[in-house]
C-alpha cells in the first residue's frame, strides 16, 4: 500500500514541477502545436501552444513507479523488486510514446498538422505491441503465471476461448492499436483525454489492488482468487500514471498552457490496453474506459457513413466536436464528458465488484 500512494505521489509532483519547465523549453524552441484548418475556428487561437507535453506524463510515470520501488525497499522487508509485468506495461507505453513523440517531432518541423504517415505509425506500433505480446507470455513466474494470458478476458479468463500464441500476438496487436488511436481521438480538448485517464488508472488501482489481496499466488489462495501474476506492482503503474495525469492536467486544464500530443495520447493508451492485458480484463476496460471507446466509434461511423451515403452522421468527428459545432462551450463539453467519463468508470468498477461476490457466491 506504501507504493502505491508514493507513486501517485511522486508522479503528481514531478509531473505538475516538471511540466512549467517543458512548456519554457518548447515554447523557445518553437515547438508549437498546429490547427486543422476544418476544425472548430475557436480552436485557431490555440495555434503554437506548445506540444510534446506527454513528455512530462512519461517522465513522471517512471520516476513515481522507481521511486517508488526504492522507497518501499528501504521501510519494508517484504517490497517487492521491480516485476516483469509492471515493466512491460511502462516498455509499452514509453515504446507508443516515442512512436508519437516522433510524430509529433515531424508535425512542428514541417508546420503541418500531419506527422508521420499511416504506414510509419501502423509500424510503430506493431513493432513495440509484437515486443509486449512475445514477451509477456513467456515471462512465468514460480507458480506458473505470465504477465499475460492466451484467453480472452472479462474479469477473469474466459476458458471456452483461446487464441493460442499466434493468435494472442495479433490481439494484442488489435488492442494496442485499438485503445492508443481511441486516447488520441478524445486528445481533442484541453484536458480531456488527461482527466479521462485519470479515472480510468484510478479505478485501476483499486482493481489492482482487489486482485493483489485475493490472489492465487498466494501461499494461501482464497475462493475466487484471480489468476493475475504481479498485481501489486501493476497497481504501483496505475497509481503513477493517475498522478502523472492528474499534474499533467494542472497545465493542461482549459485554457492549456501545454498539449500532451501524440506523446502522451499513444502513451496512455498503450498503458490503457497494457492494464487490460495484464490484469485479465481486456473485456472490463471497454466499460471502463467507455468514453475512450464511443470517441473512437464515433470516427469509424462518421467515415462509414460517408463513405456509403456521402453524408455525415455527426457535425464534425470525434464526437466532442460534434457538440462544440452545436453551440456548447468547450469548457462544457470537457466537463460533461468527464463526468460521462467517471459514470463509465465506477459502473466497470461495480461490474468487477459483483463479479467477485458471484465467483465467492457460488
Amino acid at each position: 500500500m506504501i507504493g502505491i500512494l508514493v507513486a501517485a505521489a511522486i508522479a503528481l509532483i514531478v509531473s505538475i514541477m516538471f511540466t512549467p519547465y517543458l512548456i519554457r523549453v518548447f515554447s523557445r524552441q518553437g515547438f508549437g502545436q498546429e490547427i486543422r484548418e476544418e476544425g472548430p475556428q475557436g480552436h485557431q487561437s490555440k495555434r503554437g501552444t506548445p506540444t510534446m507535453g506527454g513528455v512530462a506524463i512519461l517522465v513522471a510515470m517512471v520516476v513515481g513507479y522507481a521511486v517508488a520501488h526504492v522507497i518501499t525497499s528501504m521501510v519494508s522487508d517484504d517490497s517487492e523488486a521491480p516485476t516483469a509485468s509492471g515493466l512491460l506495461v511502462l516498455f509499452l507505453a514509453v515504446g507508443l510514446g516515442l512512436v508519437g513523440f516522433l510524430d509529433d517531432f515531424i508535425k512542428i518541423r514541417k508546420q503541418r498538422n500531419l506527422g508521420l504517415n499511416k504506414t510509419a505509425k501502423l509500424v510503430g506500433q506493431l513493432v513495440v505491441a509484437i515486443a509486449f505480446a512475445v514477451l509477456a507470455v513467456n515471462f512465468a513466474d514460480e507458480y506458473g503465471f505470465t504477465p499475460a494470458s492466451i484467453r480472452l478476458s472479462f474479469v477473469r479468463d474466459l476458458t471456452i476461448i483461446s487464441f493460442g500464441t499466434i493468435g494472442f500476438v495479433v490481439f494484442c496487436y488489435l488492442l494496442v492499436s485499438g485503445w492508443s488511436n481511441a486516447v488520441n481521438f478524445t486528445d481533442g480538448l484541453d484536458g480531456l483525454a488527461g482527466g479521462s485517464s485519470a479515472m480510468v488508472f484510478g479505478t485501476y488501482v483499486v482493481i489492482t489492488f482487489w486482485q493483489f489481496r485475493y490472489n492465487c499466488g498466494l501461499k494461501t489462495p482464497t475462493v475466487g482468487c484471480y489468476d493475475v501474476r504481479d498485481p501489486l506492482d501493476l497497481a504501483v503503474v496505475a497509481a503513477a500514471a493517475m498522478g502523472a495525469c492528474i499534474g499533467f492536467l494542472w497545465w493542461n486544464a482549459a485554457p492549456a498552457k501545454i498539449f500532451m500530443g501524440d506523446t502522451g495520447s499513444l502513451a496512455l493508451g498503450g498503458l490503457v490496453a497494457g492494464l487490460s492485458i495484464t490484469t485479465q480484463t481486456e473485456l472490463l476496460m471497454v466499460i471502463v474506459g467507455g468514453l475512450f471507446v464511443v470517441e473512437m466509434l464515433s470516427v469509424v461511423l462518421q467515415i462509414a457513413v460517408f463513405r456509403t451515403s456521402r453524408r455525415r452522421l455527426f457535425r464534425m468527428a470525434p464526437f466532442h466536436h460534434h457538440f462544440e459545432l452545436a453551440g456548447w462551450a468547450e469548457t462544457t463539453v470537457i466537463i460533461r464528458f468527464w463526468l460521462l467519463a467517471g459514470i463509465c468508470a465506477m459502473f466497470g468498477l461495480g461490474l468487477f465488484y459483483s463479479e467477485w461476490l458471484t465467483a465467492v457466491g457460488s
